[in-house]
């Protein structure tokens, strides 16, 4: 194997843009570091593609958002039941709030973030060379660092993100220079990426090892006996980590792809603890009937008024038909014997089918949900907003019964 060799080039034409190029196994890696919000980086890709010849082209992009870059107008065509059905709710949401974020980049600096991969992209196709995308899925990535961190810092994650949407005034010039120099996931979550060292690890060093061994990958499948040139286009916060692992990873770049690539085992503590508690609930309703059966009857009552009545105020909370309020009190007594969808996914499908999103829904979701008031007034988002808030009253009203049945007996 080749020894990997490294060093900086820079050109006028890129206006300061950093730039390095990688020797590895007979292929020159000509990685540009960009800002994800500035026309100079634009300019800066279309430079290298106009002065240099290029054997392939390769963008931090997985196939999801460079899906999203080709067809912007692709979540149109989002059915509702199958997400809410398939337990995806909580992604489409994340990735909701994600382009809030982006969108009032965009409307204060008059430039898309992620333009420059988008001209990384037309100039594959216009030299009609092969392009790479090597990041690794948005989604995977949002999940490892969901599991990364731990329980509490779970709750100011979604404080933060909760806080990005609500947020009205425009993005600081310091915001923007975090991003000149980062990623636009770390920008998002803004200060938990640089205070959790795992947060950390998911966000940007894991994706640096992703990206340099799908770099390995593709390069071990195009490229022969010929030395081959590639143009890699990612963010300035990676070309560092990006650069530093092309120069030392030794491992099957398959094999690291596919490590990386892992959905996290979902921690189990949370299932069983909540099944403890609806355990020991149900005990102490069946001693209450043991005792007394109209003693039993009453906490049977309590049972039900306080996870359907928690469950139906947070439909209502949500704007929600009465038709989805109803199903919410329905479904959140009988959960524990109802595995499957939770009620919050039974009370949003009941929204769906009675106030199905129009084509207007869709087209003006990600303008509306920049404001907060867009939640409760478009319907796509509405459903979303309906989900979480009956999951969260369900949740609510069992430890809420819980306490109350437990005291009425000792």
């Amino acid at each position: 194997m080749s020894v990997p060799e490294t060093h900086l080039s820079a050109k006028p034409d890129l206006n300061g843009q950093p730039i390095e190029r990688v020797q590895r196994d007979g292929v020159e890696y000509v990685v540009l570091g960009t800002a994800h919000v500035s026309r100079t980086s634009v300019d800066a890709v279309k430079a290298l593609l106009a002065n240099e010849s290029f054997d392939a082209i390769a963008v931090e992009l997985c196939e999801s958002r460079a899906q999203g870059m080709r067809d912007p107008e692709a979540f149109k065509q989002m059915d509702l039941f199958r997400v809410i059905r398939e337990g995806k709710a909580g992604m489409v949401a994340a990735s909701l709030v994600l382009s809030t974020f982006q969108k009032r980049l965009a409307d204060q600096y008059g430039i898309q973030p992620g333009a420059e991969m988008k001209a990384a992209m037309d100039g594959a196709a216009e030299l009609k060379v092969p392009l790479w995308l090597v990041d690794r899925e948005v989604g995977t990535t949002l999940k490892r660092a969901w599991h990364s961190v731990g329980f509490w810092q779970r709750f100011g994650l979604l404080g933060g993100m909760l806080a990005s949407v609500f947020e009205r005034e425009t993005i600081d010039e310091k915001e923007i220079e975090k991003l000149k120099q980062g990623d636009m996931l770390e920008s998002a979550f803004s200060e938990f990426a640089h205070e959790s060292e795992p947060l950390y690890r998911s966000l940007i060093a894991e994706r640096d090892a992703y990206m340099a061994a799908r770099l390995r990958e593709e390069a071990g499948r195009s490229v022969t006996a010929n030395p081959c040139k590639v143009l890699v286009v990612i963010g300035a916060g990676h070309l560092k980590g990006l650069c530093e692992h092309l120069r030392i990873q030794q491992a099957d770049p398959s094999t690291t792809v596919e490590q990386l690539a892992k959905l996290p085992p979902k921690s189990q503590w949370p299932k069983w603890l909540a099944v403890g508690v609806v355990l020991l609930i149900f005990a102490a309703i069946a001693y209450a009937f043991h005792r007394n059966t109209a003693l039993g009857a009453q906490a049977l009552r309590d049972w039900v008024l306080y996870t359907g009545g928690f469950a139906a105020l947070g439909a209502l909370i949500a704007r929600g038909h009465p038709l989805s309020i109803v199903a919410a009190f329905i479904a959140a007594p009988i959960k524990p014997f109802r595995p499957g969808i939770p009620a919050g996914g039974i009370s949003a499908m009941a929204e769906v089918w009675v106030r199905r999103p129009r084509v207007a829904d869709f087209e003006s979701l990600r303008d509306d949900i920049v404001h907060w008031s867009g939640w409760w007034t478009n319907r796509v988002a509405r459903t979303l907003l309906n989900f979480f808030l009956v999951s969260l009253g369900t949740i609510v009203g069992e430890y809420a019964a819980g306490i109350h049945i437990l005291k009425s007996l000792f």
